[in-house]
C-alpha cells in the first residue's frame, strides 16, 4: 500500500510495479486534477523516470531547462551555468508544471498497474501491523465515513509534510519549521527572456525573486508560460488553514516594483498574473528512522525541506528508486526497508541542512553583505574559485555532481 498519489507516491508504485511487486495507491482528495505551479526535475531524477519509460512524456510535457543565472537585486548576473545536457549530464534538467507531471505519473499508473490501482478519496485514517502484513482503515474525509481496511506486506506513507503516519510515530513533533520567509506564487503567459530556457534567481535571502518557463515551446513563441516566486522574510507564519491561499498582490509586490532589469520586468510578470498564492517556506527537522517494522516514510512525509536547489520533488523520486533497488537486493519487508532508510536517511538530512543555509543560493547572499549597493567588477567581490567550490559541493551533497551521475 501506498499512502498518497502526489509524485513520490506515483513514481514509487511505478518503480515497485517495475521490479514485480503488486501496488495500490490510496489518495486522500476524490479527484486528481492538475493543480500548483512549476517545479524542477534534476537529471538524477530524470534519469529514474527515463528509466520507467516516461523519456518521450516528459519531452511533450516539461521544458529542458538551458542555464541558470544568479543575480542580485539590480540585475547584475552572479553566477550563470549550464544546466542538464548543456553541462554535459546524460539527462536534461525540466522544469515542468507540477500538475501536469502529476497527471502524466497517474496517467502511467493506470496503464501499467491498472484503472483499480488508484484509489481516490480514499484518507487513511489508522493502522497496525503485525509480523505478518499491515491492516490499513480509510475514511471519506469530507464525511468521516469509514470506508474500507486493506491489507498489505507494507505501508509506504507517501502522504506529505502533514503526514499521518509520520504523525502516529512523532506524535510531539508539532508544526514545521518555519524559515521566516513567505513565498508568494503565480503562473502566468508572458514575454520570453533571455534563452527563453533560462531559470533566473534575483535578490538575496530576505528578498529574492525567482523565474523559469515551464512550457515546451517557450524558445519558438513568441508567449511563454512562466512561472514565478516572490519571497521576502515576513515574521509571521500564516495558519495552515492559510496555505496555498488565493491573496491580493499587493501585500509584497510593491517591493519589488523597481525590479526590471531590462530582460526581465518584474513588477510586470507580478501584474500580468490573475492569481498569486501564498505558502511559508518550512520544513522539518530530519528524523532518526523512518521505517517501524512493515511501514515506512518517502518523500516529504520522510524529508520535508526547503525549496532551495530545486530539490523536493527531485529527492522524492530518488527514494522511490532506492526503494525499488532495495527490493532487487535485499529479501523480507522488513529488511528490505531498513536497507532503504540507511540508503536515504543520512543523503536527505543533508540536503534539509544544507537549504537551512541558503544551499547553492548562498552565493547572493554573500555578495549581498558584500556589495549592497551593487558592483562594477564581480572579481573584487568574490572569486570565479569561490562561486565555483559553492556551487560543485552542494550538486555533491544533493547527489547530481556530473561525474559520478553519469557513470550510472
Amino acid at each position: 500500500m501506498i499512502v498518497g498519489g502526489g509524485i513520490g507516491g506515483l513514481v514509487t508504485a511505478l518503480k515497485l510495479h517495475r521490479v514485480g511487486v503488486s501496488v495500490r495507491v490510496f489518495e486522500s482528495v476524490e479527484t486528481i486534477k492538475a493543480l500548483g505551479v512549476g517545479i524542477n526535475l534534476l537529471p538524477h531524477a530524470v534519469r529514474v523516470l527515463t528509466e520507467l519509460g516516461l523519456s518521450d512524456e516528459l519531452r511533450k510535457t516539461g521544458l529542458p531547462t538551458r542555464e541558470l543565472i544568479y543575480v542580485n537585486k539590480f540585475g547584475s548576473q552572479i553566477w550563470q551555468e549550464d544546466r542538464g545536457v548543456h553541462a554535459g549530464y546524460r539527462w536534461p534538467q525540466y522544469s515542468i508544471h507540477r500538475g501536469r507531471l502529476q497527471m502524466v505519473l497517474l496517467k502511467a499508473v493506470k496503464e501499467q498497474l491498472g484503472e483499480d490501482a488508484v484509489l481516490t478519496g480514499h484518507h487513511l485514517l489508522s493502522f497496525q501491523q503485525d509480523d505478518d502484513s499491515v491492516l490499513a482503515h480509510f475514511e471519506n474525509k469530507k464525511t468521516g465515513e469509514h470506508i474500507g481496511s486493506y491489507t498489505a506486506d507494507v505501508l509506504i506513507a507517501a502522504d506529505g509534510i502533514h503526514s499521518t503516519v509520520r504523525k502516529f510515530y512523532y506524535p510531539n513533533e508539532g508544526l514545521p519549521k518555519y524559515s521566516g520567509r513567505i513565498l508568494w506564487r503565480g503562473i502566468t503567459e508572458s514575454t520570453p527572456f533571455l534563452t527563453g530556457k533560462s531559470m533566473i534567481m534575483a535578490g538575496f535571502q530576505d528578498q529574492k525573486f525567482v523565474a523559469y518557463p515551464v512550457c515546451p515551446d517557450a524558445a519558438t513563441s513568441e508567449k511563454s508560460l512562466i512561472n514565478w516566486i516572490a519571497e521576502l522574510t515576513i515574521e509571521d507564519m500564516p495558519s495552515r488553514a492559510d496555505w496555498n491561499k488565493e491573496i491580493d498582490k499587493n501585500k509584497f509586490a510593491p517591493v519589488f516594483a523597481n525590479w526590471n532589469f531590462g530582460w526581465l520586468n518584474v513588477p510586470q510578470l507580478i501584474e500580468q498574473t490573475e492569481a498569486v498564492y501564498e505558502f511559508p517556506m518550512v520544513d522539518r527537522d530530519p528524523l532518526p528512522q523512518w521505517t517501524f517494522g512493515r511501514v515506512t516514510l518517502l518523500g516529504d512525509a520522510a524529508h520535508p525541506m526547503y525549496p532551495i536547489g530545486s530539490n523536493g520533488a527531485s529527492q522524492a523520486i530518488l527514494d522511490a528508486d532506492a526503494l525499488g533497488e532495495e527490493i532487487l537486493k535485499q529479501s523480507g519487508a522488513e529488511q528490505i526497508l531498513k536497507a532503504y532508510e540507511k540508503a536515504r536517511l543520512e543523503p536527505t538530512a543533508n540536503i534539509v541542512y544544507t537549504n537551512r543555509k541558503n544551499g547553492p543560493e548562498v552565493v547572493m547572499q554573500i555578495v549581498e553583505d558584500r556589495a549592497p549597493n551593487g558592483f562594477e567588477n564581480l572579481d573584487e567581490v568574490i572569486s570565479r574559485q569561490e562561486l565555483e567550490e559553492i556551487a560543485n559541493k552542494y550538486k555533491k551533497i544533493a547527489g547530481f555532481d556530473r561525474e559520478s551521475l553519469n557513470q550510472k
